[in-house]
């Protein structure tokens, strides 16, 4: 995806979260962020939002540390009355950042990608996407199918992001199988997206496939890629993501715990 059509995306889906959450009422549950209320999640993505926002904008050349907790975040910001206007000013704020931000710009990133404004751009479409879904989730109506709610398109950005992005970082332990590598293949059947994933001791070796490779693989992992990308991300299970799991399903628990994204 371009850069604009992150930005793009970014700019709607920050749009719908403000109105699931003022639909869903700001002390609803929200099924994907156990213990967490609506406000919680508008207060914790307002904070992201903000951060983004900063280091685009004063083109950081470290990342932001400002010292505090979730806790902390959680506990701040204004009443609930203000609370998604205020959610709604900051959001606009960093679609205003990035799409005013210089293609050269140089600031701090925190995984590989083909320039610091892309990083950005892509890191929030697909942060703001995720928690669109979890108010959504919270509302009146309940979860909406994964395929209703993110085009097979983004999905499989954002599938690629999370598995070359995020799992790459991760590091596991593999005492409880002696130390026995693992492996995964990720397969979308609507759209251009294939990875395999091996997890071992010394970290997780992740890889693009295309149609032409078939590696084994300890377990599969077929279906829409809205609902791989809803599932991967913990927001579904595999019956409601219409998935397809064949081989040893123990590798997917391992995926839930260890491939948990905290912020």
């Amino acid at each position: 995806m371009e850069i604009s059509a992150h930005i793009d995306a970014l700019e709607r889906d920050g749009a719908l979260l403000a109105d699931a959450a003022e639909a869903a009422g700001l002390r609803a549950a929200v099924p994907g962020c156990p213990g967490w209320q609506v406000r919680d999640l508008v207060r914790h993505q307002a904070y992201v939002h903000d951060w983004a926002a900063r280091h685009v904008r004063d083109r950081s050349p470290e990342l932001i540390d400002d010292g505090i907790t979730e806790s902390d975040i959680l506990a701040r910001g204004p009443a609930d009355a203000d609370l998604v206007a205020a959610y709604r000013d900051g959001h606009a704020a960093l679609v205003a950042a990035l799409r005013d931000a210089d293609q050269d710009l140089e600031c701090a990133t925190f995984m590989p990608a083909p320039s610091p404004l892309a990083f950005w751009a892509r890191r929030q479409a697909h942060e703001t996407a995720i928690h669109r879904f979890d108010a959504q989730c919270a509302g009146p109506d309940g979860p909406p199918p994964p395929d209703s709610a993110f085009d097979p398109a983004f999905a499989t950005d954002g599938l690629d992001e999370l598995i070359m992005g995020f799992a790459a970082r991760r590091r596991y332990r593999l005492a409880d199988d002696g130390g026995v590598e693992r492996s995964l293949t990720v397969r979308a059947r609507d759209a251009d997206g294939r990875w395999h994933v091996r997890l071992t001791d010394a970290g997780t070796a992740v890889s693009r496939l295309d149609s032409r490779d078939d590696p084994a693989a300890d377990c599969a992992l077929d279906g829409p890629a809205a609902g791989l990308y809803a599932f991967l991300w913990n927001r579904s299970d595999a019956a409601g993501a219409g998935l397809a799991i064949s081989g040893a399903p123990e590798i997917l628990a391992r995926w839930n715990t260890c491939v948990r994204i905290r912020w």
